[in-house]
């Protein structure tokens, strides 16, 4: 273990938290609406559409995001009409190329997340807002997309933690967000171990903030929950107190 590489390169390394933070906030910003509205057609009773986002579902879950990647950035070159189309500015890019995988991947996870959240409302709620005249997209902002992201927000934030570690996958189109660059380190050091392990310890840093972040947004918007919680401590120190 070679100590002195720590503090040579680890600066280096955090040059690539901004491209990491970037390739996974705005793929989660873009996916998150693309998942709203899957997650609206996959509930909306209309058999053409919910075939629709079966499918996609399954396609961007069933195969490894990795393929994805390679798909978008290699594959669409190979077609002469892409080419020729004003997409080619876009997909010749591996930055945008690695965002637009990104962000179909996580709008297809994010989707079942929301769509989970959307029937674990009371039913009883829907029919009492149809009471009250709402139509369906006053129903959807008031009563059913609250309590949808309340409860699909835990499950949430697992995703948004894998897709920051899953932008690593972008060094393999030569982004150096901090996989990347720490693999362009350790061909000229051949120090793995020191390079990897300061690389982990950054994306553990990232992954506790944002816990941190899920956890306090939970509590606000699940003020009951935190009531519990209070509660369950207060009983277990009783307990303990007693023993």
């Amino acid at each position: 273990m070679r100590f002195e590489l720590f503090a040579e390169y680890f600066p280096a390394l955090l040059d690539g938290v901004p491209m990491t933070l970037k390739l996974a906030g705005l793929s989660l910003f873009i996916g998150f609406f693309l998942a709203v509205v899957l997650a609206v057609l996959r509930t909306s009773g209309i058999r053409p559409l919910e075939a629709f986002v079966r499918i996609y579902v399954y396609v961007f879950r069933g195969t490894p995001l990795l393929v994805q990647i390679f798909l978008i950035y290699y594959g669409t070159g190979q077609f002469d009409f892409i080419k020729d189309s004003f997409l080619w500015p876009v997909l010749r890019e591996a930055y945008w190329c690695a965002i637009i995988a990104l962000t179909l991947n996580t709008g297809a996870y994010t989707s079942e997340i929301i769509r989970g959240g959307i029937e674990s409302v009371p039913w009883g709620q829907v029919e009492a807002a149809k009471a009250c005249g709402m139509n369906v997209w006053l129903r959807f902002r008031r009563v059913v997309f609250p309590q949808a992201i309340r409860q699909a927000l835990p499950g949430y934030g697992n995703e948004i933690i894998l897709m920051v570690k899953s932008t690593s996958l972008a060094s393999t189109i030569t982004l150096l967000e901090i996989t990347g660059i720490a693999r362009k380190i350790v061909s000229q050091t051949y120090a793995p171990l020191e390079l990897f392990i300061m690389a982990g310890a950054i994306y553990l840093t990232i992954v506790f903030v944002i816990t941190r972040a899920v956890d306090m947004l939970e509590n606000r918007l699940s003020p009951d929950l935190m009531a519990r919680r209070h509660v369950k401590d207060a009983a277990e120190q009783d307990i303990a107190s007693v023993h």
